[in-house]
């Protein structure tokens, strides 16, 4: 992104989404079209720009391709999100990690370093991985 243009805290819940899904090197159907109908649907994202995703996606795989980018990455979206939207920031990660319906290595290591930047409450985390896995389950 653009220095003069910072990230929106909606841009912040997409650059999770988006880290999730690259986190295994392999971003599938099933974790892009979470992410298509989280922004398409969800309330936060009334006002988005969605010509802004692929700019954020871009700033995600750039900072992936640095020494220390998942840290900056982290900084970014801590700047840029609101306290209020650390728990939406990770069931929306946990949704897309969950999206194909199964949790790879890196992925689960992601979603612990998310739990941990954002401070999420390991409670409300255990309900909310409960709650993804639920709704993401094979028949």
């Amino acid at each position: 992104m653009q220095p003069e243009t910072p990230m929106t805290p909606q841009d912040a819940l997409v650059a999770i989404m988006v880290a999730v899904s690259a986190s295994d090197e392999a971003i599938r159907t099933a974790e892009l079209v979470t992410i298509e109908r989280m922004v398409n649907h969800l309330p936060v994202f009334a006002d988005y720009d969605v010509d802004r995703i692929p700019v954020v996606a871009q700033t995600v795989f750039d900072l992936f391709e640095e020494y220390e980018g998942l840290d900056a990455l982290f900084g970014l979206v801590r700047e840029a999100l609101p306290e209020k939207l650390h728990e939406t920031a990770y069931v929306m990660a946990c949704d897309v990690a969950a999206a194909d319906g199964r949790l790879g290595e890196q992925e689960l290591r992601l979603l612990e370093e998310i739990r941990y930047e954002l401070n999420i409450d390991r409670l409300a985390a255990a309900a909310i991985e409960r709650a993804a896995r639920a709704r993401h389950r094979l028949a």
